[in-house]
């Protein structure tokens, strides 16, 4: 897998009702958390497309939903079933930029996941969310590293 894909955003509605918050100083970081672990449980139950679907603008403007769920395939198939999953992290940032769809709050978790078929090496997942327009947290981005 190229740097460009590791890197590529990838974006999912989260389906929980925390994802209404008012602002990213009101995030509750354990709800944060639950909500990055269940964005990745719907990419270990292979529901790709439906994170697509509920993707971040930003998210939905820089990958098709048929990329997306080849790219989240290719990355996350070899790697086998998730044994052990611990987070690591909560950050949160204030992007600016001109283009609406990208400026905004943003906060990222950090997980140290262990897979079957790399027992031997402990995988960072990283899943970002946007606070959209109308209030609600997106995911915009799923990195592994």
């Amino acid at each position: 897998m190229t740097s460009k894909n590791k890197k590529l955003l990838l974006g999912a509605a989260l389906l929980a009702g925390w994802m209404g918050l008012a602002s990213a100083q009101e995030a509750d970081p354990t709800n944060m958390v639950r909500g990055g672990l269940q964005a990745i449980q719907m990419v270990d139950q292979g529901k790709i497309g439906e994170l697509w679907d509920g993707a971040a603008s930003v998210t939905k403007k820089r990958v098709a939903r048929p990329e997306f769920v080849r790219q989240v395939e290719a990355s996350r198939s070899p790697l086998g079933a998730a044994q052990q999953r611990t987070w690591m992290s909560v950050n949160r940032q204030m992007v600016a930029s001109e283009d609406p769809d990208v400026a905004g709050q943003y906060v990222s978790i950090e997980y140290e996941t262990r897979f079957a078929n790399a027992a031997n090496r402990v995988v960072r997942e990283m899943t970002s969310f946007r606070l959209d327009p109308s209030g609600t947290w997106r995911l915009s981005g799923y990195v592994l590293r």
